[in-house]
């Protein structure tokens, strides 16, 4: 791998999870380092390598998840443990699809973002080991690469709706999730959650940094825009409640959501 774009295809293109957490990893110490060129000669993918597991079920065959019981803590851990290894191949695809239209400082933001997706990854898919299960046990939501299928067009359009709706959705429910742990006395998951949630806050920082430097170069109002975009390309819904707070620390302001909750 010469360049930052080969090396992101190679990250999509690693199937199963050690070699794609090994790859994401090492493409992340490779650019910090200097060793990969700013250069785009590859084509993302349309589609990352998937492993042979998990099963990949769409929503509406997907099992319901449990209470407070260990078996339910363990299909909730597997879920989020499949939406992070998902986050690996957004966090690469966005910088090698997008990278030549922006500096160089795009890419540090967003290798720097796989790499937390990875150790993310790890460490969900070891505590599931540890309460006896495994990633790809269970299995799991096959729609999660649609909105960059949808987006893979408009640089704009992918910051609008993976960085800034469904991560940051994950602000939202994180917290709550992080109590229902710790009532049931699952310390060491609702410590790994509380991690993640600090990083994901950074992560939609950038989703939103990078999303008005581009409307700021097109001399657009990044609000209104970032609702039509929202409104054409993601086909869920941005509903309340909403973690303020931490979406305001991320650089996503209520202007920006509450019209669309109001729909």
């Amino acid at each position: 791998m010469r360049t930052v774009g080969e090396a992101c295809r190679a990250v999509l293109l690693a199937a199963d999870p050690p070699s794609k957490v090994r790859t994401a990893r090492a493409v992340a110490r490779a650019w910090r380092r200097g060793d990969l060129r700013h250069d785009f000669d590859a084509t993302m993918p349309d589609q990352p390598t998937r492993p042979a597991s998990p099963e990949l079920l769409p929503p509406n065959r997907m099992p319901k998840r449990g209470g407070g019981s260990e078996r339910g803590r363990i299909a909730l851990l597997h879920a989020l443990a499949h939406i992070e290894f998902s986050a690996i191949d957004l966090a690469f695809d966005v910088a090698g699809r997008f990278g030549a239209q922006f500096p160089r400082s795009f890419i540090d933001d967003w290798l720097s973002v796989g790499a937390d997706e990875a150790m993310h990854f790890a460490i969900l898919d070891r505590r599931l080991r540890a309460l006896g299960s495994r990633y790809g046990a269970l299995p799991a939501h096959a729609g999660l690469w649609d909105s960059a299928a949808a987006t893979a067009h408009d640089a704009t359009a992918r910051l609008a709706v993976v960085p800034m709706v469904l991560e940051a959705r994950g602000l939202d429910v994180t917290p709550d999730t992080v109590t229902r742990f710790r009532v049931a006395g699952d310390e060491p998951s609702a410590r790994i959650l509380h991690r993640i949630y600090t990083d994901e806050i950074r992560h939609v920082g950038f989703g939103a940094k990078w999303f008005g430097f581009l409307c700021a170069e097109a001399d657009i109002a990044p609000a209104p825009h970032w609702q039509m975009l929202v409104r054409r390309y993601f086909r869920g819904v941005v509903k309340p409640p909403f973690n303020d707070s931490a979406r305001a620390r991320a650089g996503l302001t209520r202007e920006f959501y509450a019209p669309l909750a109001a729909d």
